[in-house]
């Protein structure tokens, strides 16, 4: 039997929940602490009100938020996040991040917790890359033309996660299961777009990623981000699904049990949604966060349970489960059959 190499992938990734109190950086701000690691991919958002889901990262350091729910350029606040800590992070008084009395929630992934040059591609850039789990975040000047970039995985990356940093576009996603003739846009619920400019009709290789003349995502001069994910057994999965519209609904293998799954529908314009092994902490899994809205925490629509080797559908809705196709990501909070110093170790479902 082939065991994971990534015995505890709470080490590489996990999900934090914690309650706002608002307090200013200058009073010290608030430190979130129990994630594991310092993270050097944050994303957090609010559940408690309809504010934005914020995206922060090392190679463009605190406190550079982008968010997922908006087209909008980088902004730089400094009541977000201060600082990227040993066991979490700090916040401040924006209530995006830190609402007294709010309930929020923080995915965080880690990386090499410093940056790197890369000059394999035909674009130089930045990036932090964690080659363990394959997580590779790439910052880079627009070229304005095709070109590649160099991502420092040794792996071809299956998911590409791009945004422009400098002016109002939306955000573009390479899957390996849509081709690289295709993109779908985090930041909004349309179906999926056929577009040569984006990846410049290549697929990513174990060195470099191709982008196309897109303004979205190589505008000469501007400043382009992306979030690069190689699939590792027992730790990551990025495919995609056909719905049935049932109740009983379609059953996803993914080799672990997970911790966040991220889902979208390709074939309408419906909401992405985001689930977690922490929110409500049990099946059915029903506390639903969407990343194209700044929406609070709904239990309304589609359902789903977390299994000891996957997930299912548990209920027929359109955002989850209808007669479509959906592409997912999902990250593990165990291995099916971890390898924990050489003795295997079941897990069970929740």
């Amino acid at each position: 039997m082939a065991y994971s190499s990534i015995a505890k992938p709470t080490d590489y990734f996990n999900t934090v929940l914690y309650t706002g109190n608002g307090t200013a950086i200058g009073s010290g701000g608030q430190a979130i602490t129990g994630v594991g690691f310092q993270p050097d991919f944050l994303w957090i958002k609010n559940r408690s009100s309809a504010l934005h889901h914020g995206v922060f990262d090392v190679v463009r350091g605190t406190p550079k938020r982008l968010l997922t729910s908006s087209t909008a350029a980088e902004d730089s606040n400094a009541e977000t996040v201060d600082s990227f800590d040993a066991d979490g992070f700090t916040v401040g008084s924006n209530s995006n991040v830190n609402g007294s009395g709010n309930s929020l929630v923080a995915w965080n992934w880690l990386a090499a917790n410093g940056t790197a040059s890369n000059s394999n591609g035909g674009t130089s850039s930045t990036v932090s890359v964690n080659t363990t789990v394959g997580l590779s975040i790439v910052g880079w000047a627009g070229a304005g033309s095709a070109t590649t970039v160099g991502h420092g995985l040794g792996v071809a990356p299956k998911v590409v996660l791009v945004k422009n940093r400098s002016e109002v576009y939306g955000w573009q996603m390479y899957h390996e299961s849509l081709g690289n003739g295709k993109y779908l846009s985090l930041s909004v619920n349309d179906a999926v777009v056929t577009s040569s400019q984006s990846w410049n009709d290549t697929s990513p290789t174990s060195s470099v990623f191709s982008v196309g003349a897109s303004d979205s995502n190589n505008k000469s001069g501007n400043n382009i981000i992306a979030y690069c994910f190689a699939e590792k057994q027992g730790y990551s999965k990025f495919g995609q699904y056909e719905g049935n519209a049932n109740a009983d609904g379609t059953y996803i293998y993914t080799g672990f049990k997970p911790a966040v799954v991220i889902v979208k529908n390709i074939d309408a314009a419906e909401n992405w949604i985001i689930f977690d092994n922490k929110r409500p902490g049990y099946n059915l899994t029903d506390a639903l966060l969407k990343p194209n809205l700044n929406n609070a925490e709904s239990t309304s629509g589609v359902k789903f349970d977390l299994l000891s080797n996957g997930f299912k559908a548990r209920v027929s809705d359109a955002e989850g489960n209808s007669s479509a196709t959906f592409i997912y990501l999902a990250f593990a909070e165990n291995p099916f059959v971890g390898n924990d110093s050489g003795t295997a170790v079941p897990v069970t479902a929740r």
